[in-house]
């Protein structure tokens, strides 16, 4: 029931579907022209879209993107704060517990699309441009995919706590945008490595980490993240607290 009045509020809905095209197109865009990236007086060339490098390239890449999908996800929440729809709701009898559910549905959906789409630029590109691969090397690294997603749910589980807790659209938003590129680094930069480690924006982006990070270790020193492996159970960890907050926080007050 109240899957179908989701999607009855969000098929119709223009800005959802400017966002999720948005997500792709940029993606896309950026993937496309990343080739033409110079490092030391050469281009990257289709290099970059061999298999299976190319997906802790593409996951990594497509983590900046996460952002818009926060951003949709606090707009659906807010707007159901502003036109009254959840009080309606809880009058025609949905429990809070459901109207929750609902909206992590949504983060759910919006989870899923952004996985098929990194796995539909990197099969195309890869298959496109990329040097012929052997056999398998295709699959062989596909599980980078699968953390790029549980990643997303855990910055849409973040944004919804977000938005269930300031109810408006333009607050929730710069709170997200500015936990995620100030608030968070700053306090991390105050706290020693083996517990920033643990904070959610740098957990989460464990999941993704830079290609080439292991170089990078050896060059500059360990970084102190944790390995994708070892982030994982974290995000799940948060992913449900966050909903567990989202849930008290609708509880105490609508």
């Amino acid at each position: 029931m109240l899957f179908r009045a989701e999607l009855r509020k969000l098929l119709p809905y223009r800005t959802v579907w400017i966002l999720l095209a948005l997500y792709a197109v940029l993606l896309a865009g950026f993937v496309g022209m990343s080739s033409g990236t110079v490092i030391n007086g050469q281009a990257l060339g289709n290099t970059l879209y061999a298999f299976p490098g190319v997906w802790g390239k593409l996951t990594y890449v497509a983590s900046y993107f996460n952002l818009l999908l926060g951003i949709l996800l606090i707009i659906l929440i807010a707007d159901e704060f502003q036109f009254r729809t959840f009080r309606q709701q809880v009058l025609n009898g949905a429990s809070r517990a459901e109207l929750v559910q609902s909206k992590l549905g949504v983060a759910l959906g919006l989870t899923g699309y952004a996985t098929l789409v990194v796995l539909g630029v990197g099969l195309f590109f890869g298959l496109t441009r990329g040097p012929e691969a052997a056999a398998g090397a295709v699959t062989a690294e596909l599980g980078a995919v699968g953390l790029y997603g549980v990643q997303a749910l855990g910055y849409l589980s973040l944004a919804a706590l977000l938005a269930f807790a300031l109810r408006k659209s333009g607050l929730a938003i710069i709170a997200f945008l500015l936990y995620s590129w100030v608030v968070e680094p700053l306090v991390r930069s105050q706290v020693p490595d083996s517990l920033d480690r643990y904070f959610p924006g740098k957990l989460l982006g464990s999941l993704t980490p830079t290609p080439g990070q292991e170089l990078l270790d050896t060059v500059a020193g360990p970084s102190g993240t944790l390995l994708p492996t070892q982030a994982l159970p974290f995000a799940l960890a948060y992913v449900a607290l966050f909903w567990g907050l989202s849930y008290l926080l609708l509880r105490r007050d609508l």
